[in-house]
């Protein structure tokens, strides 16, 4: 080793390249060579070239060194694509005696995940010279020897091996003495002392020697031992061995302390010189350390635990020894028995941490490989994974598994993996390894939102405030992280004319809806829109749902009077009570309408104020106006009534009307009533009086001239001489089938009235007739237009021509009777 280091550096170089070039090379593998104690980073063999690769692509590519455990010998150059060492190598550290020694290692090409296997032969220099176990050997020998007798000589040991191992033997030049080496069945040379001369050990008693063992490398090395031979008496015999070579088998499980093999020698000799000792052998090797070998009795025992991956095999040297010294030599070879004692070891060479849930199935997740330090059966490797998972192995070169997804994965029914990996030998009993690769499934976009409900339903109460909270709804997004973040829109729509939007907006982050606008119960009682939840995927998702929004009636608007309606001149009407009325007589019915609905529009009706307390009573629920008992004489001819109507919401809204009821049996007793009533006049308002008179009689005149023209052109349909014959009869005689119950309200629209309106100067007194209301149209201002005595006569339907005698009657009223009736309002 010395020597070669010391040679120039370019032709070490050289040396290098030309002992490190590939000697063979297959399909999957490749060999090189290489001396060993070369520097570091000495070239090995070309990689990128037996790889059909550019240097640069090595990296590119992923291409790296994968070993079991060991320590890493050899590195890859990037820059030049060659294999070097990664240090200095002993080629006895690794081998031993071992020739060839090989080194075996994968390379691997993680873009495609292909594994070469690669081994280097470490190639011998002779860096060891050879080496005695004891320096100083002691003979002795009897001087009664005869020339010939051998003397087996402790032998040298050389680590390394061929021709730079131990060669040969020599002895310093002497009289008496010469060397021969034998060869043994193991390869191995033994030196024996061969005597040349007889001995006198009178004349020397003691001689010195010394051995010399040379090795065959360039330039030799060479080891000695010093021998002192001692010259002794009559001791002629050796002790012999019973075998030339001892072998025994032991399991490598077998306790320290048991004894596995006794050695036997004897000695044809006699007394002393018979007595035999036994003596292990001094060498550099570990069977010293291992095994004890008693002297006495030649019980060879177990010192130190065996192990069959460290050696399989051990060679003991044992000598025999007489009293006088004499010696001879076996050999014990401990053959070492595999047991199941190691579980396999996993080397995860490349393993993901995540993968998409939509990778198909095929998918690489791991590559590593198993080994067992175990022989035989007990090396025997089986890998297997869990059942029920999506998951399988696959088999590659030198133990080498891939780990591959069997199905497509869903991250929605499981987002991770924690996957154990078994790997179980051959053995019995068996051992097993579990690796666990944790995986975690990476989520796409393959879910949409999704609602608790088809649709939804909503209430809100009217007139709510503005930007008020309606509801709130959520989607579900199975997925993950971007792809699960939900945001909500309402689709566009319109609303009477108007945009949804403006009715309506919802938060895009919480899905509350609020309302933009106060709803009236009484525009509209519903809204119907689509809710959009969309995911935040790429392409986004999304599902949409119906939501319908009920708007409640609140109680915000008070009852309407329908009838009886308020004049737009500011009079009041007056209705007719005959004095012969029963309790119960229906004097007429309060009409009224609550735009709310349900419970709000729910109408009860009270009398309010009454000029005479007892005297009528007002329907709680039809509004209708009876007399409560009958009507006396005292009582006053003008009733005036305040009506209540309230509807039942929280809290009650109502409304009034104030009645006017005149108490007689006809329109004549009611003018001459107020004749007995009249009091002494104003003379200042005499002569407006007159004018006044006089201005009624003239249109009197022309409206009766009217009305009988027009009498003569119906008299199909009017039978005059019933309307004359009725003409007495006032308004007592109105059929009591005009006036009818809730029910009856439609009927009684039906029916036409009259109506006296009085101002409280008599100069605008005038008498009113409202035109007819049918059942199918509420009465109302607007479609009960008044008309004076000069307007168009009324066209009065046949089945109420008692009423129009009535009303004719009234119209003959004298002039001189319309200040008395100004007087009475």
């Amino acid at each position: 080793m010395a020597a070669l280091l010391k040679l120039p550096p370019r032709s070490l170089v050289l040396l290098c390249l030309l002992v490190a070039a590939p000697w063979e090379a297959g399909a999957g593998q490749m060999r090189y060579s290489v001396p060993e104690e070369v520097e570091k980073g000495s070239f090995v063999g070309n990689i990128a070239e037996d790889l059909g690769l550019e240097p640069r692509e090595l990296a590119e590519r992923g291409v790296r060194i994968v070993s079991r455990g060991r320590t890493q010998l050899f590195a890859l150059n990037a820059r030049s694509g060659s294999l070097v060492t990664a240090g200095r190598i002993d080629r006895e550290e690794l081998c031993a005696q071992s020739a060839p020694c090989l080194v075996n290692f994968n390379i691997l090409l993680e873009d495609k995940l292909s594994i070469y296997s690669v081994e280097v032969e470490i190639t011998d220099i002779n860096d060891n010279a050879p080496r005695f176990g004891v320096e100083e050997l002691e003979l002795k020998i009897s001087e009664t020897t005869t020339p010939g007798f051998r003397i087996p000589l402790k032998s040298a040991h050389d680590a390394d091996v061929g021709e730079n191992t131990l060669q040969k033997y020599e002895l310093n030049s002497n009289d008496h003495f010469s060397l021969d080496v034998r060869s043994g069945v193991d390869g191995n040379k033994y030196p024996e002392l061969v005597l040349e001369g007889a001995l006198d050990r009178e004349e020397e008693a003691v001689h010195h020697l010394v051995l010399v063992a040379l090795d065959g490398g360039d330039p030799v090395k060479s080891g000695t031992s010093r021998i002192r031979v001692i010259v002794l008496d009559a001791n002629d015999n050796a002790p012999v061995f019973t075998q030339p070579e001892y072998r025994v088998s032991v399991p490598e499980n077998t306790p320290v302390g048991t004894r596995i093999l006794t050695v036997t020698a004897t000695d044809a000799d006699e007394g002393y010189n018979a007595q035999v000792a036994y003596f292990l052998e001094k060498t550099p090797e570990e069977a010293s350390e291992v095994f004890e070998l008693k002297s006495s009795s030649g019980e060879i025992t177990i010192t130190k635990s065996l192990d069959y991956e460290d050696a399989k095999l051990h060679e003991i040297d044992i000598e025999a020894q007489d009293g006088p010294g004499l010696l001879t030599r076996t050999k014990v070879i401990v053959m070492v028995l595999d047991v199941n004692d190691n579980a396999p070891e996993f080397y995860m060479t490349s393993a993901t941490s995540s993968v998409p849930e939509d990778s198909p199935p095929g998918t690489v997740i791991a590559l590593f490989n198993v080994h067992d330090r175990d022989s035989g059966q007990n090396a025997f490797i089986t890998c297997s994974l869990p059942e029920n998972l999506p998951f399988k192995l696959e088999k590659s070169v030198d133990n080498y598994h891939r780990l591959v997804t069997a199905r497509v994965l869903d991250r929605e029914q499981v987002s991770s993996y924690n996957i154990t990996v078994t790997a179980k030998d051959g053995g019995n009993p068996s051992l097993s390894t579990d690796a666990h690769v944790l995986l975690q499934v990476a989520d796409i976009n393959d879910n949409p939102p999704t609602f608790l409900h088809t649709s939804y339903s909503a209430y809100i109460p009217e007139n709510n405030p503005r930007g008020a909270s309606i509801f709130s709804m959520t989607a579900h997004d199975p997925d993950s992280d971007d792809n699960a973040h939900v945001t909500y829109n309402v689709a566009e729509d319109t609303l009477q004319g108007a945009p949804l939007s403006s009715y309506i907006s919802i938060n895009s982050d919480t899905g509350v809806l609020y309302a933009l606008r106060s709803f009236d119960y009484e525009q509209f009682r519903e809204l119907q829109l689509w809710v959009t939840a969309q995911d935040g995927g790429s392409p986004p998702l999304s599902s949409n749902v119906s939501l319908s929004i009920f708007v409640l009636d609140q109680n915000d608007n008070a009852p309407e009077i329908l009838y009886p309606a308020l004049p737009t001149d500011g009079s009041t009407g007056v209705e007719l009570a005959p004095r012969s009325a029963e309790p119960g007589y229906l004097v007429t019915k309060v009409v009224a309408v609550d735009r709310d609905s349900g419970q709000n529009a729910w109408l009860s009706y009270r009398l309010l104020k009454a000029s005479e307390p007892g005297l009528f009573a007002v329907g709680l629920h039809t509004g209708e106006v009876r007399t409560a008992r009958a009507l006396l004489d005292r009582d006053a001819l003008k009733q005036s009534l305040v009506v209540a109507v309230q509807d039942h919401g929280q809290p009650p809204l109502s409304a009034t009307v104030t009645l006017t009821v005149a108490v007689a049996d006809s329109i004549p007793d009611v003018l001459a009533d107020l004749d007995n009533l009249e009091s002494p006049a104003n003379p200042d308002d005499s002569g407006l009086t007159l004018y006044l008179v006089v201005a009624v009689a003239a249109v009197s005149c022309v409206f009766l001239a009217f009305v009988i023209v027009l009498l003569a052109l119906r008299l199909r349909r009017w039978h005059l001489s019933r309307v004359l014959q009725a003409s007495g009869g006032g308004l007592g005689g109105v059929p009591a089938s005009h006036f009818v119950g809730v029910d009856g309200v439609r009927a009684f629209l039906q029916t036409y009235s009259h109506e006296v309106s009085l101002t409280a100067d008599s100069r605008g007194s005038h008498v009113i007739f409202p035109q007819p209301n049918y059942a199918d149209t509420l009465i109302s201002q607007e479609s009960c237009g008044k008309k004076d005595f000069l307007s168009e006569p009324q066209f009065l339907p046949e089945d109420k021509e008692e009423t129009f005698s009535q009303v004719n009657f009234l119209r003959n009223v004298p002039v001189s009777n319309v200040a008395k009736i100004k007087k009475f309002t």
